[in-house]
């Protein structure tokens, strides 16, 4: 009786009218530009990593399965990326891309492309500071995220310790009532509802308790189903989204031409979508692009942090690819899908009934059963990536006693998160997002120089190892190092 009557003020047009002018706030032109400007500023100063450090990033996750056994850390580089996309591709590659084109037109997947690229560039920064200021816990776990780097990396500043727990404090609270539990509930158990005829209360609960089994085993056991959920699931869905968009091949060159054309001039009125000026476009593509791809919000350097890895910028470059995948390629594929099926124009009152109707107006009751399982593994393992954001948030806090009531609270969180309105929903999760950001960007900022120097020194001692400077007599080549890795 309580929970329904917490559910129905959150519902209520004045408790919506009071989280909109909240988010519209907090999501103002600040933030967009601290969050562009930074992932500018680092490229900049990065000498544009993310397009020139690219293949060795894919080639080293191509090698990361490999557990380097004389690293602390508690997973393989692998792994920590398999945690960190797990919990990044979830409703923002479906519903968050659906969402951003039907109020912002397709312009607004131009802007969710420019924040990945620069985002590439924070994203890298966040994981190197992450494992170089990495801490052991009680546990003998590894710690680790923008808390730590506040804290550690700016010692020296009266502000750190505040800003890190500010962080720690907005962390447990978007993993709890935004990114981890409601958003993603919400989306699993509407579209399993619309498509398999399934009660969402039956649904929430079996939910929780596979978010319970997993979750009780800690970064060991989440990090093992994300490695083999998020290939499969990331794979499975592009196929799908190429075989739409193979369909519609024709229509490819002036479907890109309209992403391009809004992205700087407003968008008119069409079918259902009322129509949509640049700077709408401009919010909608960064917030939800920031939503999927969660560069900048200092998410995954907590998982970046398990690794088992010496160097902090080889991380970085990993992780790095996270962003790529989420956002220059599923995003791309979800962009796509909608606008040459016609979709984003049918005025669906929910952004997960346009995806469906992007597919199945394709494919028929086939493409909706590839959004409704797509939406059920991504959102699944973005449940339990955030589950261990926000139990390393809560540790930092409260300590290690302070992580099992978090986890039981979690699980509850789930069981619920299934009957608030998607609009509030999706609201909540934007300002608790926001609210990340900006002590992560502030601390990015203040470290820039550690990155650059950190980055510097590592691809000098590449640059060593390649060209046999400081080799010891006997030591294999460094060709035949890297021949033997591409074996294993």
């Amino acid at each position: 009786m309580v929970v329904n009557s917490i559910f129905e003020l959150f519902n209520s047009p004045e408790i919506l009218s009071l989280l909109n002018s909240i988010d519209g706030l907090v999501w103002g032109p600040p933030l967009l530009l601290l969050l562009v400007g930074t992932g500018a500023y680092l490229t900049l100063r990065l000498k544009l990593i993310q397009v020139t450090k690219l293949p060795l990033a894919l080639k080293d996750v191509a090698r990361s399965r490999k557990i380097d056994t004389t690293a602390q850390g508690d997973v393989s580089s692998f792994a920590a990326l398999c945690t960190a996309l797990s919990a990044t591709i979830g409703t923002g590659n479906i519903v968050g891309v659906a969402t951003a084109i039907a109020r912002g037109g397709p312009g607004a997947l131009f802007w969710m492309w420019l924040a990945a690229f620069f985002g590439m560039a924070t994203k890298y920064s966040e994981a190197l500071l992450a494992v170089k200021y990495r801490t052991v816990d009680e546990n003998g776990q590894m710690s680790g995220g923008p808390m730590y780097y506040i804290k550690n990396g700016l010692a020296d500043k009266s502000y750190s310790g505040v800003l890190a727990k500010l962080f720690a404090l907005f962390g447990i609270c978007a993993a709890s009532l935004g990114v981890g539990t409601f958003t993603q509930v919400n989306a699993i158990v509407s579209s399993v509802e619309a498509t398999f005829g399934v009660p969402k209360i039956d649904t929430a609960v079996i939910l929780a308790l596979l978010v319970a089994l997993v979750t009780i085993g800690g970064i060991k056991s989440i990090s093992r189903v994300a490695q083999l959920l998020v290939p499969f699931m990331a794979v499975a869905y592009v196929l799908g989204c190429l075989t739409v968009i193979g369909l519609n091949i024709g229509n490819l060159p002036s479907a890109i031409a309209l992403i391009l054309k809004s992205a700087f001039t407003p968008t008119a009125a069409s079918g259902g979508f009322l129509g949509a000026g640049v700077m709408l476009a401009i919010q909608m593509g960064v917030a939800r692009g920031i939503f999927s791809n969660e560069s900048g919000l200092g998410s995954a350097p907590i998982a970046a942090a398990a690794a088992k890895v010496k160097e902090p910028a080889k991380q970085g470059l990993i992780s790095m690819t996270g962003t790529f995948f989420d956002t220059i390629i599923i995003c791309t594929m979800t962009g796509l899908t909608l606008i040459l099926s016609g979709s984003w124009t049918n005025g669906a009152s929910e952004a997960a009934h346009m995806t469906n109707a992007a597919f199945s107006g394709t494919l028929a009751s086939f493409g909706s059963y590839i959004v409704t399982i797509g939406l059920i593994f991504f959102a699944f393992t973005t449940i339990l990536g955030w589950n261990y954001y926000g139990e390393r948030c809560m540790e930092y806090l409260a300590g290690v006693k302070g992580i099992l009531p978090y986890k039981a609270v979690y699980v509850f969180l789930v069981a619920a998160g299934g009957f608030l309105s998607i609009e509030a929903v999706w609201i909540i999760a934007d300002i608790f997002n926001g609210l990340m950001a900006f002590p992560n960007l502030i601390a990015l900022l203040a470290l820039s120089g550690v990155v650059v120097a950190e980055t510097n020194k590592y691809f000098k001692s590449l640059e060593a190892k390649q060209s046999g400077v400081g080799t010891p007599a006997g030591t294999p080549a460094p060709e035949a190092v890297a021949a033997a890795e591409e074996e294993d």
